[in-house]
């Protein structure tokens, strides 16, 4: 074990301390560092200038292409409106021309004379419906074999005029009114001619050698909103035979 050495001067009260006391002493002692620089205000306002930039940038962005999605928005709808009336004219007219509903020896799909509540009495296709229409509101319970009628008014689009052959007012009672379509305007009807063997639409019911009104093969409806307009054409159904009730 190594001693510690001491020495004295002369002219000195006190002993030198060794070189291991003076680094002990020195590093107790409180570190001093350099103060970090700061954003000065110019930088400050420079980064608050670019953020400000880049917000308006990403509002701009964000703003034209919602408006340019939601131009074409009011087109979009309409056709939908137009396929899903279609679709559900397909649907119910399908549904006439299919047993049970089509009976043996008749015309599932016709012309009938139906008096609205207005009084006025007219031609209007016609066909029956064994379970009815999810667009009915009954009074009371619903009924089946609803016997349905199609008819456009102006100002007021397309609409069914439907009752039940089980009601007991069946024959005096004027039908019910459904309106199934406002934008519907016109119901047009196309007839096709053998003989030249091409299509013809009629805004009216076609007549016979006798007078009588003929059954169209398709109808033809115009839908119109605003400035725009569409046209869809809809092929009635023929009669198919059913499988046979055991």
């Amino acid at each position: 074990m190594k001693k510690r050495s001491w020495t004295f001067d002369a002219g000195s009260r006190h002993a030198r301390l060794p070189s291991a006391i003076k680094f002990r002493r020195m590093s107790s002692e409180p570190r001093q560092f350099k103060a970090r620089d700061a954003f000065t205000l110019l930088e400050i306002l420079l980064a608050l200038a670019l953020v400000g930039l880049l917000l308006v940038a990403l509002n701009t962005f964000v703003f034209s292409m919602g408006e340019l999605w939601g131009r074409g928005t009011d087109g979009r709808l309409f056709d939908q409106h137009v396929r899903a009336v279609t679709r559900f004219l397909e649907e119910e007219l399908r549904a006439a021309a299919l047993p049970p509903a089509a009976r043996p020896d008749s015309a599932p799909i016709g012309l009938e004379e139906i008096r609205p509540e207005n009084g006025m009495t007219e031609h209007l296709l016609t066909f029956e419906l064994p379970a009815g229409s999810r667009l009915f509101v009954w009074p009371e319970r619903p009924l089946p074999e609803v016997v349905t009628s199609l008819q456009v008014r102006p100002n007021e689009g397309l609409l069914l005029l439907w009752h039940s052959r089980l009601e007991n007012n069946f024959d005096t009672d004027p039908p019910r009114e459904t309106i199934v379509s406002p934008m519907v305007t016109t119901l047009a009807y196309d007839y096709f001619e053998p003989d030249f063997n091409r299509w013809t639409t009629e805004s009216r019911l076609k007549m016979d050698q006798q007078g009588s009104p003929m059954a169209p093969q398709r109808l033809r409806l115009t839908f119109a909103y605003e400035k725009m307009t569409r046209e869809s054409v809809i092929t009635l159904p023929t009669p198919r035979e059913g499988l046979p009730i055991f």
